[in-house]
């Protein structure tokens, strides 16, 4: 039971292959356009929450990530289509620290800001009720 307890701890830090964190800071600078207008929503606490861009957790990177309720933000475009495999097995290991994810495509950020800001304030607002 108390390793429970910790799992749920805020900002509980998952570990990450550090050899990761130079190729996410150039993924930060070479954002594509709806990791763009996603992080222009999402940031500076606008859900009273703190989100990250590009972040390194296990031996993968997310595009958005909030460590105080582990949720992952993750905008899928064209080269995701043939990565299914890959994504769902990053997914899981990932799953496995109790982290939630939102999939959300490039096309739905683009045309359909409103529903996807309702799906990650709704996402967010459970998580952070949950026991």
């Amino acid at each position: 039971m108390m390793q429970l307890a910790i799992f749920f701890m805020k900002n509980y830090r998952i570990p990450y292959n550090p050899k990761l964190k130079d190729y996410a800071r150039e993924l930060r600078k070479n954002s594509t356009l709806s990791e763009v207008l996603l992080w222009q929503k999402i940031k500076n606490r606008s859900f009273d929450v703190e989100f990250h861009r590009q972040v390194p957790l296990l031996e993968y990177i997310v595009d958005f990530y909030c460590p105080e309720i582990r949720l992952a933000i993750e905008v899928d475009g064209d080269s995701h289509e043939y990565k299914y495999d890959y994504d769902k097995k990053r997914q899981g290991a990932l799953e496995e620290y109790n982290i939630e994810f939102i999939r959300l495509t490039d096309i739905e950020v683009k045309k359909e800001m409103f529903s996807v800001m309702l799906k990650i304030e709704g996402t967010i607002e459970r998580l952070l009720n949950r026991p």
